[in-house]
């Protein structure tokens, strides 16, 4: 969940740098002027960046947190599966968004049934042995940790493993 926050926070700069790019081109002069094409802008703009860091493994969050996406089989991302993720993570906000809209709800209870949804969506991923999320067993990919090996350093002495011998 820590890394899920951070990349809110990271997200949080990409949407506001992609909303004031859409203002500025639309030159839209009102927040709630031109709603939908700047709700496709961001969703767009939300899914290259989620493609293109999975499909080189990591956001900075994941990162920051030593986890990797990968393929079932440990292999790297495509960028078409990668793709595939981020649609299929929508499951985490479309069906109460949904749900709201066509209902009529008010947003307190709106956003009530989002927290609630993400709860037990959260939590249903207790009823898969290895605890993946659905998105990520219908896309085909996992979540592993993932701590990058050090690099070695030119000059440095390697033991029999190639691993570098500490130095005294």
């Amino acid at each position: 969940m820590a890394c899920w926050l951070y990349e809110g926070m990271l997200l949080f700069g990409v949407i506001f740098i992609a909303g004031y790019l859409f203002g500025t081109m639309t030159q839209t002069r009102h927040a709630l002027d031109n709603r939908p094409g700047l709700q496709l802008f961001v969703f767009l703009t939300s899914g290259v960046y989620f493609v293109w860091f999975w499909a080189r493994g990591q956001t900075l969050a994941m990162k920051t947190w030593h986890i990797r996406v990968v393929g079932v089989h440990g292999q790297p991302l495509t960028r078409q599966r990668a793709a595939l993720r981020y649609l299929l993570s929508w499951m985490w906000f479309l069906p109460p968004l949904a749900t709201t809209w066509l209902a009529g709800l008010s947003a307190p209870a709106g956003a009530a049934l989002a927290f609630g949804w993400i709860v037990v969506w959260a939590l249903s991923s207790r009823l898969n042995s290895e605890r993946q999320f659905w998105h990520d067993i219908w896309a085909g990919t996992r979540l592993i940790t993932w701590i990058t090996p050090p690099r070695k350093t030119a000059g440095a002495p390697s033991d029999a493993s190639g691993n570098q011998a500490p130095r005294s």
